[in-house]
């Protein structure tokens, strides 16, 4: 994880709940802050007996199994054989290393430190640890989640905004350099439709028409169905697609230079969004 954690608290019985994302889809929460529900002094200890119970364990690698492709199946094995006995003894560290989990992380520094679990996790440690606290913290979790996306259909919307203001921009420089006077309303809208789908390329990979062929069931343009991550590339893309045109570069010269922006973008936006590999692939 090399990117920074954007954080936030969850609210339980007058508890708070630390939680972190480094890749805004998986939030870890903190099983330190839940355990201190039960033992403020030592969560430590709190920890460490719920990770001795053979359930806990098998939960733990039952997840593992579903989301973590470099789980080590064998040591999951023997840990597992020994789970439950009055000698086993299990903690986050110990439990990372020996099976290269990922569904429990331990940290240090600024942005908080402890255990910390992806939210599956989290949720299950805390229904350990009280029911009722549990529903508490899901209770303010969903509200967070609720706030969370609200947040991003209005950064959604706001994006879809910006790309449509800069359309017009790009218009206009289309209808000063690229449309003389003589050509026809017909030819007008195809040179329209040819600079929309420069971009569309550029970006998307295909033209409109070849996504409507696509998506024969879907309403609306390819624009409509992007991405924030695509929107906001695209916005950038109309204005420096309106300088290349009043440069007077022809497609052919302005298509490579809009691809190359495309990528250099989608790898500065991918340390952030586990999606952008793929975008980056179909940009080739």
């Amino acid at each position: 994880m090399t990117t920074k954690p954007a954080n936030d608290k969850i609210h339980a019985k007058g508890f708070e709940v630390g939680i972190y994302t480094t890749d805004f889809e998986n939030e870890f929460i903190s099983l330190t802050d839940i355990a201190k529900y039960r033992n403020e002094d030592d969560p430590r200890f709190i920890i460490q007996n719920w990770m001795r119970n053979r359930s806990t364990v098998e939960f733990l690698g039952a997840w593992e199994t579903l989301h973590n492709p470099n789980f080590n199946r064998v040591q999951f094995e023997a840990v597992k054989n020994e789970a439950g006995s009055n000698r086993f003894v299990m903690t986050p560290t110990k439990w990372i290393e020996k099976v290269n989990a990922k569904g429990i992380v331990t940290k240090m520094g600024r942005y908080g430190s402890g255990t910390f679990a992806h939210s599956d996790v989290a949720m299950s440690f805390a229904t350990w640890i009280s029911p009722e606290f549990q529903l508490y913290l899901m209770k303010d979790y969903r509200r967070l989640k609720e706030d969370e996306n609200s947040r991003l259909s209005l950064n959604w919307n706001l994006n879809r905004a910006i790309a449509k203001l800069n359309y017009r921009i790009h218009t206009d420089a289309i209808k000063e350099n690229l449309i003389p006077p003589e050509l026809t309303k017909e030819q007008i809208a195809y040179t329209y439709a040819s600079e929309a789908d420069l971009l569309n390329v550029a970006l998307f990979g295909k033209t409109a028409k070849q996504w409507r062929d696509d998506n024969k069931g879907k309403k609306g343009n390819i624009r409509d169905y992007a991405s924030m991550h695509q929107l906001l590339i695209l916005a950038n893309l109309e204005s420096y697609n309106a300088i290349l045109t009043l440069q007077y570069k022809n497609p052919s010269d302005r298509l490579p230079l809009l691809r190359e922006m495309v990528v250099r973008q989608l790898k500065a936006l991918s340390t952030i969004s586990p999606d952008l590999p793929r975008l980056l692939e179909n940009s080739h």
